[in-house]
């Protein structure tokens, strides 16, 4: 370039600072100062790129008509872009397990809790708090307690966890779960299966009690349905199985309650309904000349709580701070992936 000269920054070998992947039209003319230059490029760029979808789209009818014409079949239809979302576009993890898979139903029948899932073990579940616990936090448990028809509940009062660990496998508890508060909010939830572990640690949000939500009906003492969605992972199967543990593998049908865990992006919601059967009568236009027959209509009326839990930490054994060793720690700066999902 000439001294003096002032170049043309909006010519394409000067296509403003590299990034990785394909740029936009506007990240590709953002670096232009000139403002009319940089419409005037930006109209040219776009020009340029709807002759290509054209083409494209052209193409892609000629090969649809093709194969039509030849009876073979059809070509893969593009996804529309507004329909690709974080679940249907999730890096397939290493560890899925296949509904069929040997190996894994080998593990689970000798693990900590085959004696549970095998009914030879019935649950028996200690609740407790941490140490300051305030209102918030007994109205939570009162509704949890309810949840938990086979369940027992004891303050806290300064015992360290190790020592209720303790008492509580003396006395035969299957499972202890510690719930935790900081500034009257509930945050926290520690799940230890005993004697032999594991122990869950889960960060606890958007906690809801049952007497906050409209219409929400009263929990009965029968023994509820347990249902995990989407635990597919070795931990998935892992964390569904220690939650699984808490309930009785005999559910009262009679009841009509429903527990459902189900895992969405690594967030587990907890949600408590009951089925409501109603009769309708039908419809008279549907049936001329005939009396209108009543139809039973099922629907669910949520009991609550409801609340949301995210895995921190799995840890082998039963609780302990400074030894224990830990199957999986929530690390998000390991896996920087946002498609990736651990359970």
């Amino acid at each position: 370039m000439a001294p003096g000269r002032r170049g043309s920054r909006d010519s394409d070998d000067d296509a403003g600072p590299s990034t990785s992947g394909p740029r936009s039209i506007g990240q590709q003319v953002e670096h232009i100062g000139n403002k009319i230059v940089r419409s005037v490029k930006f109209r040219a760029l776009k020009r340029k790129e709807d002759k290509r979808k054209k083409a494209e789209r052209k193409k892609r009818q000629e090969e649809t008509q093709k194969a039509i014409d030849e009876g073979r079949e059809l070509p893969a239809r593009q996804e529309p872009k507004a329909s690709l979302t974080i679940e249907n576009q999730r890096v397939k993890d290493e560890t899925m397990v296949a509904p069929d898979d040997e190996e894994v139903a080998a593990e689970e029948e000798v693990d900590e809790f085959a004696a549970h899932f095998s009914r030879e073990r019935p649950p028996n579940v200690l609740i407790t708090t941490n140490y300051h616990a305030t209102a918030i936090m007994y109205k939570f448990i009162a509704e949890l307690m309810e949840v938990f028809p086979n369940a027992t509940f004891y303050k806290r009062q300064g015992f360290p966890l190790k020592k209720i660990v303790e008492y509580a496998t003396n006395r035969e508890f299957t499972d202890i779960v510690v719930l935790n508060e900081d500034s009257k909010k509930i945050n926290g939830m520690l799940v230890t299966h005993l004697p032999d572990g594991p122990t869950a640690r889960f960060r606890v949000s958007s906690v809801r009690l049952g007497s906050r939500i409209k219409g929400a009906g009263r929990a009965t003492s029968h023994r509820p349905e347990v249902v995990l969605n989407n635990f597919g992972t070795r931990l998935g199967h892992r964390v569904g199985r220690v939650l699984a543990s808490l309930f009785h593998q005999d559910p009262a049908f009679r009841g009509r309650r429903v527990v459902t865990f189900h895992n969405q992006r690594d967030y587990i919601f907890f949600r408590h309904h009951r089925y409501v059967f109603e009769e309708r009568e039908a419809d008279a236009a549907a049936k001329k000349g005939a009396p209108p027959a009543p139809q039973v209509k099922a629907r669910l009326q949520e009991i609550g709580p409801r609340f949301t839990l995210r895995l921190e930490s799995l840890q082998k054994g039963t609780f302990d701070s400074k030894y224990g060793e830990f199957e999986w720690v929530n690390d998000s700066k390991q896996d920087a992936a946002r498609r990736k999902f651990k359970l």
